[in-house]
């Protein structure tokens, strides 16, 4: 078993990068996941260990569910305080980019970040890396970003002195990108680090309802609603998609994170093969925002670049329409029928 990512010359870039920095900035894509706001959480407790102060800034408003993780209220929002983040970036001489594959996936952030003259290190678990970085570690075999922080942790030998600030990030992000370990999570590695995760005296189960038992009334019953009234199933193609319109979420009191794990529930049909979320974003016009899970060897990024203008994982993806409903519905249909084949 493998846990190590870097070479030795590679690990020393990281290292001396690291130790050579003196104003460091720790970022992420927009509307951050488990896994974004995991890994940037995690890798900043791992840089203090340098005796650094790192600043982490994430573009946009992160689930309320997330809001209990150890050292949350460190984080700064692009979105709220754009001219205070800007100058912190220009004056940055190091930047990791976490959980992101292309500048792009920072909306309002690409600008400065693609300004700045500081050095970047790239961390990321998604295909195709475009980020121009001095140190690209870029692995998409593996479960997560929060995976990758771990090895690399690890590997620098910064593990026995780290805690729980460290350890409760790293299992969520693991946890939320593997839909709680139901995808994406055979490698023997993962249960070893979750063994030494669990070294540090976190409570996985505590976790676990911390994440996925914090529904709203309004949220559940936003789930019965996509699944008794907005729930198509293609017959005989083992898919279904569901929409969720502007006046859907308003119905319900949507506020952000109470589409997370819907797309996932039509998988629980037997035999079911891919699932299909689309929803209309509540503030910008025809931008219809697409959400793909599938099981087994279905594979969702390609069809995600394909008609989505997206990409992701094998079995989880994602992806924007530029559109009303009406015509995504009309797209949705098409790639379901464009990948028969593999889904009968």
């Amino acid at each position: 078993m493998q846990i190590e990512l870097l070479s030795p010359e590679e690990l020393n870039q990281l290292r001396n990068l690291i130790v050579a920095a003196d104003n460091i900035v720790v970022c992420c894509h927009v509307s951050p996941d488990g896994d974004a706001i995991g890994s940037s959480l995690a890798w900043a407790e791992a840089l203090r260990q340098f005796d650094k102060k790192p600043t982490i800034i994430v573009p946009d408003q992160f689930p309320d569910f997330l809001r209990w993780l150890p050292c949350v209220e460190t984080i700064m929002r692009y979105d709220k305080h754009p001219d205070e983040a800007d100058a912190i970036i220009g004056d940055a001489d190091l930047i990791f980019c976490l959980d992101f594959n292309e500048l792009s996936r920072t909306d309002d952030m690409e600008k400065p970040l693609s300004a700045t003259h500081a050095s970047k290190v790239l961390i990321d678990h998604h295909l195709n890396p475009s980020v121009d970085a001095v140190l690209s570690i870029s692995r998409p075999p593996l479960s997560s970003t929060c995976e990758m922080v771990f090895r690399l942790v690890w590997q620098l030998g910064l593990f026995p002195q780290l805690d729980r600030k460290f350890a409760v990030p790293v299992y969520c992000g693991m946890m939320t990108d593997t839909g709680g370990f139901t995808f994406a999570s055979n490698a023997p590695e993962i249960f070893f680090i979750i063994c030494q995760l669990l070294t540090k005296g976190i409570d996985k189960d505590r976790i676990y309802r911390n994440v996925y038992n914090v529904f709203s009334e309004h949220r559940l019953r936003l789930q019965g609603y996509v699944l008794y009234k907005k729930m198509n199933v293609v017959d005989n193609l083992h898919a279904s998609y569901f929409t969720l319109t502007r006046d859907d979420l308003q119905r319900f009191q949507y506020t952000k994170g109470d589409s997370e794990g819907l797309v996932n529930m039509p998988l629980q049909i037997k035999d079911m093969r891919l699932s299909i979320s689309l929803r209309e974003d509540t503030e910008r016009d025809n931008l219809i925002l697409v959400s793909l899970r599938s099981v087994d060897d279905f594979p969702c990024n390609e069809m995600a670049a394909r008609f989505f203008n997206g990409g992701g994982h094998k079995n989880a993806s994602g992806g924007r329409l530029f559109c009303g409903m009406e015509e995504a519905e009309e797209i949705t249909r098409k790639a379901i029928h464009a990948y028969s084949s593999l889904l009968k």
